[in-house]
């Protein structure tokens, strides 16, 4: 018995879109929340070789030096799982740097003289923020597009390529929405997880629109809803417990990885589950209404001919 997904495609729209104006709402009063390879800024990387906490101990003392309100402060691991600090903050002078460093190695005991616990320290200026801003964006589109053209080749009919980037849209929604809500960090970590959740969820639309192409010979041209919801019955276990086992590992990375990688792993996840979602409840059933759309267009026409 085929599951009734399209009968309840207004359902499948509403939700994601609640999701995405709640993060709207979130980026018109707070932003984004972007990192300093994106807003420009100071990076500092300091070896604190003892226990600290970043949040509590380092954090008070970048707030009140650099006057940065949301300095991001967190605890890395260096040479020999040694204990270092990253300190990312907006631009900030070079006298400022060095009390910074100054103020946290009175702290902890550090040498100040030859400054060797200075792991590493730069900046980035807006200028080349702009380009990376540039570049990633770039890359999605470019991305979006050719495979927009594939699609559309490999299935001969454009409503699956446009159907399939609408799915995909949703998902770099739905993910820029968590990133807004959540404030987690705009960097080149961002690109990466971006690119990566739309090609997996590419080959998950995939999927499903070729069990589409495959039972179309078996459906007349007004079963489109009957068509759609036998080939997502058929593909539905696959795209599910193929995503399961993706989420539970980057689950894992979630839960035992550095703060860094949780803020990879939390978007990819957010992405997958996206995805998933998209490929059954947003690119069939969007393909289902330009198929039947096309259909009543077509009709008018072959009734003037006869």
């Amino acid at each position: 018995m085929p599951f009734k997904i399209i009968e309840k495609t207004k359902l499948w729209f509403a939700i994601p879109a609640c999701i995405i104006i709640i993060g709207l709402v979130f980026l018109i009063f707070r932003g984004f929340n972007l990192d300093i390879e994106f807003a420009g800024g100071t990076m500092m990387q300091i070896n604190i070789g003892q226990e600290f906490d970043a949040r509590e101990d380092i954090e008070p003392i970048v707030r009140e030096i650099t006057g940065d309100t949301n300095p991001q402060v967190q605890k890395v691991s260096g040479a020999g799982g040694s204990d270092q600090v990253s300190i990312k903050v907006k631009e900030i002078s070079s006298e400022q740097a060095v009390e910074l460093y100054e103020a946290i190695a009175e702290k902890y005991g550090l040498d100040t003289e030859t400054n060797a616990n200075l792991v590493e320290q730069g900046s980035i200026s807006p200028t080349i923020s702009s380009e990376m801003k540039s570049t990633a964006l770039t890359a999605i589109t470019v991305a979006v597009i050719l495979m927009l053209i594939y699609i559309t080749i490999r299935f001969r009919d454009w409503r699956f390529g446009l159907s399939s980037i609408i799915a995909l849209l949703h998902d770099v929604l739905i993910v820029l929405a968590m990133y807004a809500i959540f404030r987690i960090p705009i960097n080149n970590n961002f690109i990466a997880a971006m690119l990566t959740i739309v090609g997996y969820s590419i080959n998950d639309t995939i999927v499903v629109f070729d069990r589409v192409r495959e039972n179309r010979k078996y459906y007349r041209s007004n079963q489109l809803n009957e068509l759609a919801n036998t080939s997502i019955t058929q593909s539905i276990g696959r795209s599910i417990n193929t995503s399961i086992t993706t989420i539970i590992m980057v689950l894992l990375l979630f839960l035992l990885g550095v703060q860094s990688v949780r803020w990879f792993a939390f978007p990819l996840m957010v992405g997958f589950i996206a995805g998933t979602y998209s490929s059954i409840c947003i690119a069939t059933p969007f393909w289902v209404l330009l198929s039947k759309k096309g259909n009543q267009n077509s009709a008018p026409a072959k009734a003037k001919k006869a």
